[in-house]
């Protein structure tokens, strides 16, 4: 009989606090690709399950440099070198008169950038999610906890990892499928 292959081993928790522990504890297990759910922020959850990689900013910062080069050379171009125009002895290249237009694009290529950055980073938009053949994942959006250990973690071993979280005492534990 074929086994569907296994996404991971997740823990149901009652309280936040316990997820809060356990998250700790699986970190400081050497557990790198785990992730948490909850109906609601926790502090310091984050921190807790190792996530402090957080790429958007940089994507914005040079999409915003590039934003405003963009706009610049444009302005360069149309102004000095397609059609140059001495209008009042003015310079060709008048960076004054370039300043507003390379602001806007600066903030009109950061904006954008950091939505598409924030989809594409967060792997949205994602309409199926192997976490959702768990039965009692539909408590995540109300009242309940959920700890995963991904089979991809180089430590993941099915037996070692389930042994490790019974320890951590969830109310249950699952096998997630892909």
């Amino acid at each position: 009989m074929k086994r569907d292959p296994i996404y991971g081993m997740m823990a149901e928790f009652d309280t936040p606090t316990a997820l809060l522990a356990a998250a700790r504890r699986t970190h400081q297990a050497g557990y790198t690709k785990i992730d948490a759910y909850s109906p609601f922020p926790i502090e310091g959850l984050a921190e807790e399950i190792g996530f402090h990689n957080n790429a958007v900013a940089l994507v914005v910062l040079i999409c915003g440099i590039v934003g405003g080069c963009t706009g610049y050379l444009l302005q360069y171009w149309c102004d000095a070198v397609t059609y140059p125009l001495n209008i009042g002895g003015r310079p060709y290249n008048s960076w004054p008169a370039f300043i507003v237009i390379t602001f806007e694009l600066t903030i009109l290529f950061g904006g954008i950038s950091a939505l598409l950055g924030m989809l594409a980073l967060n792997g949205l938009p994602m309409p199926y999610h192997p976490v959702f053949n768990v039965p009692r994942f539909s408590s995540a959006s109300k009242d309940r906890f959920f700890l995963i250990v991904f089979s991809s973690d180089k430590q993941y071993d099915p037996a070692g990892v389930r042994s490790f979280l019974e320890a951590l005492q969830p109310r249950s534990i699952s096998e997630v499928p892909s």
